[in-house]
């Protein structure tokens, strides 16, 4: 018996050391596609010389799917009866974008090396590659990450931070996914890209609190364009503005000098600049619109080895959208 228990005991110690010794890497599909970067880079430069905002997307797509079961794709799973997807919360239905994009690059992947490529490296090498076309920002992605089998509908509320949340709520949030303050605001960075909708920008402008109806920390100015995107009437509620007025089609620091002057429509947005220790990173890249691209690249890096899936777990799915049969 107690043979047995050992030997079971040394199994059990055998996987997991398989799993853990797998790690990401550069040149992951090298030998068994390797023509798989270009691939999805083809496919991802089309969408986006089609569609600038579709490259908004992939970045944010990726970010949506990281936060929530770490980066194994899960946000790209369709619903099933019985059972509603990430893509129905909130936070997804109706505004995330780039699925087509990546059903594009995976169809070409399956057609050349079929159950290869996952899902979760396709978003990863997107987004990469949407950060250089729209910001020329370069950085290296690993790859070998493995596909999730779930995903449900309710835990993007409770891991992806709100366009309302304070301060402490964004840094928690980030937290609890091992990224620190600093990166927290790098990555908010992202939104000098994409829109919004005026559903949110009218809780800012007409439905701030109780005492006083617009938010006092709103460039008066800004404020009054906005009010005229945005009038406080609900057949305007996904009426779309962007999310940076200056370069919305750059991925740049324009974003922070937006903060700076109280003309960001996202109050998760504006509270980086009024902690004193976010504050001081909010000038930095404010001024130095160079380094905040450098330190983004990284960021996106340590973003995309969220709570991976390596070695044998997870799968490879031939359809981003369901699960393998």
């Amino acid at each position: 018996m107690a043979i047995t228990i050992m030997f079971f005991v040394s199994l059990i110690s055998a996987c997991l050391l398989a799993i853990t010794s797998a790690q990401l890497e550069h040149g992951f599909y090298e030998k068994t596609c390797p023509q798989a970067e270009d691939i999805i880079s083809i496919v991802v430069s089309k969408a986006i010389a089609n569609d600038t905002g579709v490259g908004a997307g992939l970045i944010r797509l990726q970010f949506h799917d990281c936060f929530v079961r770490g980066c194994d794709a899960s946000v790209l799973l369709d619903s099933t009866p019985g059972n509603p997807s990430e893509k129905e919360n909130i936070a997804n239905v109706d505004s995330l974008r780039g699925f087509e994009v990546v059903d594009k690059a995976k169809a070409a992947l399956e057609e050349v090396c079929p159950l290869t490529v996952s899902c979760a490296d396709i978003l990863a090498f997107a987004a990469r590659d949407a950060s250089m076309i729209l910001g020329d920002i370069k950085f290296r992605v690993p790859g070998g990450r493995r596909d999730g089998t779930v995903s449900r509908a309710e835990e993007p509320t409770k891991f992806l931070p709100s366009p309302l949340a304070n301060f402490s709520t964004l840094v928690t949030s980030f937290g609890q996914k091992g990224m620190t303050m600093k990166e927290m605001v790098i990555l908010s960075g992202a939104h000098s890209l994409g829109i919004t909708h005026c559903k949110v920008m009218q809780i800012r402008l007409y439905k701030f609190n109780q005492t006083v109806p617009r938010d006092p920390s709103l460039d008066p100015s800004f404020g009054t364009v906005v009010g005229d995107i945005c009038p406080n009437v609900s057949f305007v509620e996904n009426h779309t503005l962007p999310l940076d007025f200056v370069t919305p089609h750059k991925l740049d620091g324009a974003y922070y000098s937006n903060i700076k002057k109280h003309r960001v429509p996202f109050i998760s947005d504006q509270v980086l600049g009024e902690d004193e220790h976010s504050k001081k990173l909010v000038n930095r890249y404010a001024k130095h619109g160079g380094k905040w691209k450098r330190d983004f690249g990284e960021a996106m890096i340590k973003m995309g080895k969220i709570e991976v899936l390596l070695g044998d777990v997870g799968e490879i799915r031939r359809n981003c959208r369901v699960v393998n049969q």
